[in-house]
């Protein structure tokens, strides 16, 4: 990790500094002004007649970016989280200490500047350097600077390198805090609750998902990451809470594309003595408060899709698979006949992937969900394949339930809860059978939670939002590793030569 010459000739600046007696590695830092305050409070001085102010002085902090040394005086431009500023530096104003810094800053430090501001002959608003101290060496060098970095892998494992380099990601990242501080702050104007529950269940339930498994060593049980939080928030709707809200971390053992990572975000929200309509009007309000908020078109650009929020459609679950799949509709009730259908198009079948509605599910992937560009609710779900949802009291093969797709994915799920405890019941042991099948993201049986539907649920609404797919719509995002600051990833083993830090 140390061998490379470029950082062992870093490491031995970092000495002479210390040698020096300046500490590369300093704590007391006297910054006063941000970069942007700075360029702000400063717009004037172009227009004086000297263009500069000596009588203002400011102190800015920033990683060295750029680095042009000439004989008595240098020229290198700081960054910090609010934008880049250009240094001039002089032997005239720091004596000897430039000659120490001449030899010893680099592309990567971070230094702290004081100074006033004033206009270079290239126009430039820039600060003009009274003293300039190093507060901390970097010693391992930046990538290139015309070429950056480019390489995926390493901008997802290191992450910190990919922000240091890359702006755009920054502000990717400010955006989405942004988008869940107002999410959270939709929800609490509506009346919603915040709440925490726990992360570590000894169920498997809220979700069809496989979990990862740990070991409590005190208790000596075996204990599992949430999947969902939906048991838990129900459970504070039948103790008297009556609109509820997570945002929360989920974990789910499976795998990695560009729309899933093991662990995610999302929020789940209750809302009793409301239906699956509520959700639905509510989740629009919803888009439409982001899209006020954050200033964003109605008609928003998505890689090669324009989407049209200003365009939201429903359709039942068959009428998709129907009038935007074109499957035949003759062969939705013929379990065989739905079989060699999806064999004749190239899909393989699970075995335990046997029933009307585990196939109609199976059509619905394949040839329904990527055509669903425009903000379009998805009703009327097989029960089969909607463990946690009421039934439909017209038909008893419906869950009164809802998807919400844009861009040809998932955003959400909602529907309206089952509360009778008999029939969650008789759906936990359809789930257990199911798993003993083969079937590994079937729910486990959840007694407690039954036990708490016996004491009474009132009717409710229910629905989860996925936020970093949010945030990969609202910015154009194509992986969800680019919303994701930390994204899961394969261990890398470390190379221990001089290649590795190259």
């Amino acid at each position: 990790m140390f061998s490379n010459e470029y950082v062992k000739l870093r490491m031995q600046k970092a000495e002479k500094l210390k040698e020096a007696g300046i500490n590369p590695y300093g704590h007391n830092a006297s910054r006063d002004t941000k970069i942007a305050d700075f360029l702000e409070k400063n717009k004037d001085v172009e227009s004086l007649e000297n263009r500069r102010d000596e009588n203002r002085k400011f102190t800015v902090a920033g990683r060295v970016k750029f680095l042009r040394l000439m004989g008595k005086a240098a020229f290198f431009k700081i960054e910090d989280m609010t934008g880049i500023l250009q240094v001039y530096m002089s032997k005239n104003e720091l004596g000897d200490k430039f000659n120490l810094l001449k030899k010893n800053l680099e592309v990567g430090d971070i230094v702290e500047v004081t100074g006033y501001p004033f206009v270079t002959k290239t126009g430039e608003l820039s600060i003009h350097a009274d003293d300039v101290k190093i507060l901390t060496k970097a010693i391992h060098p930046l990538p290139e600077k015309f070429h950056g970095l480019q390489d995926v892998e390493t901008r997802y494992r290191q992450r910190y390198l990919d922000m240091i380099m890359n702006k755009d990601v920054r502000d990717t990242f400010l955006l989405r805090s942004k988008i869940v501080s107002l999410v959270r702050e939709f929800f609490l104007k509506h009346g919603f609750l915040e709440v925490e529950t726990p992360m570590l269940h000894t169920v498997v339930g809220g979700a069809n998902a496989r979990p990862f498994m740990t070991h409590h060593n005190a208790l000596d049980i075996d204990m599992n990451l949430r999947i969902a939080p939906e048991l838990f928030l129900k459970r504070l709707i039948v103790g008297g809470f009556e609109a509820v809200f997570e945002l929360n971390r989920n974990f789910r053992n499976e795998g990695i594309d560009h729309t899933h990572n093991p662990e995610f975000t999302m929020i789940e929200f209750y809302w009793a003595y409301h239906t699956k309509e509520d959700l639905m009007k509510l989740t629009k309000e919803l888009f439409d408060y982001l899209f006020e908020k954050l200033n964003l078109p109605k008609k928003l650009q998505y890689g090669d899709m324009v989407i049209d929020f200003d365009n939201w459609t429903t359709i039942t679950y068959r009428d998709s698979l129907i009038k935007i799949g074109n499957v035949p509709e003759e062969i939705l009730e013929d379990v065989n006949a739905m079989k060699k259908y999806l064999k004749d198009h190239g899909v393989e079948l699970e075995e335990h992937i046997d029933s009307k509605g585990k196939l109609w599910a199976e059509l619905f992937d394949e040839f329904v969900e990527s055509k669903l560009i425009d903000p379009t609710f998805v009703t009327d779900f097989p029960i089969e394949i909607s463990p946690l949802a009421r039934r439909s009291d017209e038909n008893p093969e419906i869950a009164e339930r809802f998807e919400l797709f844009i861009a040809g994915r998932e955003i959400a799920n909602g529907f309206n809860e089952l509360n009778d405890p008999l029939d969650q019941y008789e759906r936990f042991k359809a789930q257990l059978e199911a798993k003993a099948k083969g079937d590994e993201e079937g729910m486990e049986m959840d007694e407690d939670y039954i036990r708490a539907l016996q004491y009474g649920m009132p009717p409710t609404a229910g629905e989860g939002i996925g936020i970093d797919r949010l945030v990969m719509l609202l910015t154009n995002s194509h992986s969800i590793k680019d919303v994701i600051l930390f994204p899961t990833m394969k261990p890398k083993k470390e190379i221990q030569n001089e290649d590795d830090v190259k």
